[in-house]
């Protein structure tokens, strides 16, 4: 890169333009790499002779080998003045030729008479503003290709229903040309499909919901909600606020519910029903307060965690946490177990007997005929 920094820096004449081709012919990454100079180091175009030299020889960008492509273009992305670099690989033909469902997006209107909801325009201002990991970069440029194929008119403005899963299966397409490696790939078409999902996040969601939501993102999660800040690139203050505010609580809410999630429940389920039964309490608030108890005596350590109910059924029966009629009606009901267990136990007795009696009554009962006759024959008869 260091001879082609020099050349960049130069005048504009005929010999940079042909020392610049004789580059590009003997590696074409060389134009990849002057776009990176102009989103790392720059911030703006070389001079015009370099630029309509890299326009006459990009097609020899057909030519390079794809992993180096990938590779090269991610360095792009990853620059400080990305929608510079861009909009110059533009203006050579380069996007054209490597990603022509991005090239689609210029000039593709989403609100009339607004430039900057232009398709392209706000795609490279999302670039700019995504973190500077490659995956979240790579989606940025790729999340609204969906857009071209799905835009529909009606009297109350353009639509574009289904871009993002659209969108998700056209880079399906992309990743058959540029060879991603397998986990980037999955990882830049997830973000594409589901680059929309944390904007309809309401703050009427359920905990149920919220848990959904994170078990289907987990994985992709930060990325996904870095893409959607960047995402937001509205130049109404107020409106961007609210936007990001929005996201901002949902990730706020999926960090307080994975916490709780993660401590350990200190009472077994299916306690509360069991105290119900045995104390013979009614379902009311009362129940929840002696669970309460319970959980605080845990945590205090007087009884232990995650036990069986008899457990903590006999520690309650000992306790001041009941009320004397609580204790009275355990009492009452192991009483009234205890004498079921009696006469199940006397009544298995009883039985037994009967059974008794009629096995030595068939003990004693004469042989049959039959049973004469067959004991008088011989083996050999």
């Amino acid at each position: 890169m260091t001879a082609l920094s020099h050349l960049l820096d130069t005048h504009d004449n005929a010999d940079v333009a042909a020392r610049i081709r004789a580059h590009i012919q003997d590696d074409p990454i060389a134009i990849l790499r002057i776009a990176d100079a102009i989103g790392t180091e720059r911030g703006q175009w070389p001079a015009d002779a370099v630029t309509r030299a890299c326009r006459e020889e990009v097609a020899m960008l057909e030519h390079a080998p794809g992993p180096e492509l990938v590779e090269a273009l991610g360095e792009v992305l990853l620059g400080r003045d990305v929608d510079e670099a861009l909009q110059w690989l533009f203006s050579i033909g380069a996007i054209s030729l490597l990603l022509p469902e991005v090239a689609a997006t210029v000039d593709l209107a989403q609100e009339a008479g607004r430039r900057h909801k232009d398709v392209w325009e706000h795609t490279k201002l999302v670039v700019k503003q995504a973190v500077r990991r490659p995956a979240v970069r790579w989606a940025a440029l790729l999340h609204d290709i969906g857009k071209v194929p799905t835009r529909t008119f009606t009297n109350k403005g353009v639509h574009f229903h289904g871009h993002a899963e659209v969108g998700a299966r056209m880079f399906d397409k992309v990743s058959r040309r540029l060879p991603f490696d397998n986990q980037l790939r999955r990882k830049i078409r997830f973000l594409i499909k589901y680059h929309l999902r944390s904007a309809q996040y309401d703050p009427g969601w359920t905990d149920s919901a919220v848990r959904r939501f994170h078990r289907e993102m987990e994985e992709h999660l930060t990325d996904l909600l870095d893409l959607s800040r960047a995402d937001i690139t509205s130049r109404r203050p107020g409106r961007r606020r609210a936007l990001l505010r929005q996201i901002s609580q949902l990730s706020d809410r999926i960090d307080g519910i994975v916490a709780a999630d993660s401590k350990q429940q200190p009472l077994p389920k299916g306690l509360g029903l069991e105290i119900i039964s045995h104390f013979r309490i009614p379902p009311s608030k009362r129940v929840g307060d002696i669970m309460q108890q319970l959980k605080d005596c845990v945590e205090g350590g007087q009884i232990e965690a995650q036990r069986e109910h008899g457990y903590y059924l006999a520690w309650l029966a000992t306790s001041d946490i009941l009320t004397e009629d609580e204790r009275a009606n355990a009492k009452a009901a192991d009483a009234g177990s205890s004498a079921n267990a009696a006469e199940a136990a006397d009544a298995a007795k009883a039985d037994d007997a009967e059974a008794t009696e009629a096995a030595d009554a068939d003990a004693d009962a004469p042989t049959t005929a039959s049973g004469d006759a067959h004991a008088q024959r011989s083996p050999g008869q």
